[in-house]
Parts: structure tokens; sequence; C-alpha cells
């Protein structure tokens, strides 16, 4: 049988193009995309793929949210995480969540297919960038983010938040009270020492929570 595999990514032209190039790999089947984490949800309760590949910043609740809520409807199904963000708090927070695989995209396409290999075989997998990332985070080593003092679900907020999402938006996202979206986000500022979204989107760019553009 075919390793059947979901691509999610908002932008199209790297997700066209991971698809693309696994069509090229022999036993590799492309059976739905995703541009955001419902999709990615929903693809999944559809195909109920062997793998789904997840970008970490789409629109909506995000590729972290959606590596939770995919592993509790599908347990068999391999999350391996391929995104630009090279974060230590990202990868650590993903792995948490279930994820099987964290990849950057400056990794390469092979790295992508190591990465569905070992996963399938049961095995965690990270690209060597990633690695080395979280071996120097365990000396110590680099900056402190400050996004890290934030919870799971604090987190997803602020990247929502800082994205221009509407707090009716992320409440409607989490099935939850605008209310309650502002606590979080009252507590974000808190924690964070911070004042305005504004402040929030520029801290969030600057420690690679969000593209610049």
């Amino acid at each position: 049988m075919p390793t059947t595999i979901v691509v999610a990514d908002d932008h199209d032209l790297v997700r066209m193009g991971i698809v693309r190039m696994l069509e090229d790999v022999d036993n590799f089947e492309v059976v739905a995309e995703a541009k955001t984490g419902e999709e990615a949800i929903q693809a999944v309760r559809d195909f109920s793929p062997s793998v789904v590949l997840m970008d970490v910043k789409m629109p909506g609740i995000g590729g972290l949210e959606a590596t939770r809520r995919i592993l509790s409807i599908q347990e068999r199904t391999k999350v391996i995480a391929v995104t630009g963000v090279q974060d230590d708090m990202y990868a650590d927070r993903l792995f948490k969540a279930g994820a099987a695989g964290y990849v950057t995209k400056e990794a390469g396409f092979n790295d992508i297919v190591l990465g569905i290999q070992k996963v399938l075989q049961g095995g965690r997998y990270m690209s060597g960038d990633v690695a080395q990332m979280l071996a120097l985070k365990s000396y110590g080593a680099g900056d402190e983010n400050p996004f890290a003092e934030l919870s799971e679900r604090e987190l997803q907020t602020a990247v929502m938040i800082s994205s221009g999402q509407k707090v009716g938006d992320i409440a409607d996202s989490f099935c939850i009270s605008p209310k309650t979206v502002n606590s979080y986000r009252y507590r974000i500022f808190e924690k964070l020492e911070i004042n305005s979204d504004v402040e929030l989107a520029l801290l969030a760019i600057k420690y690679k929570l969000l593209d610049p553009n």
C-alpha cells in the first residue's frame, strides 16, 4: 500500500513544490492539500493519511493546535512539522503535542523524505539544524525567548492576535468566549511586559513567530 500524505502549508508555491516533489517518490501518494490547520484536520478525517506534513505558521488555529487535534482523532497518523521556524520553543511544543518529526524548510527535500521514512518506522526525526539548535539549548546557549513563558493556549492566542485575527474569530476557533480570549490577551501582555497589539506583533516578528511580510 502507498504511503498517503496530506501537505498543509498556506503558501501556495511552497505547498505545490513539496507536492510535486513527493509525487516523484516511489510509494508516496499525496491525497490532500490544506492551507489552514482546520483544513488539515478535515483532510485527516476524510482520508486517514499515513503522514501529515504540517506548516507551523498558518491562518486559523495554526499548526501546533492542528497537530494536537489531529492526533486526538487519528492516533496512527504521523505529523511532521515542515517549517521555516527555527525555534527550540516551537520544536519542544510540537513534540509535546505528539509530532513525530520537525524539519525546517532550509534543510531540503531529502530531509522530508528521510523524516517520513523514519517516523513510519516508529521513530522520531529532526533535521540536522533542529538537532543542533536543541543541543545548544541544553547547554544554555542562545537568547531566551520571552514567548516560552506563555502557556500553549496563550502562545496560540498571541500568534493569532499578532496575525490580525479578531477576538471573536479566535474565540470561535477554540470554542471559547470572547471574554476568555481577552483574559488570555491580558495575561500575554503581562508576561511579555507589553501594552498593545502592535508591540505584540513586533515581538512576534522579532522572535520569528510571524513572517515580517
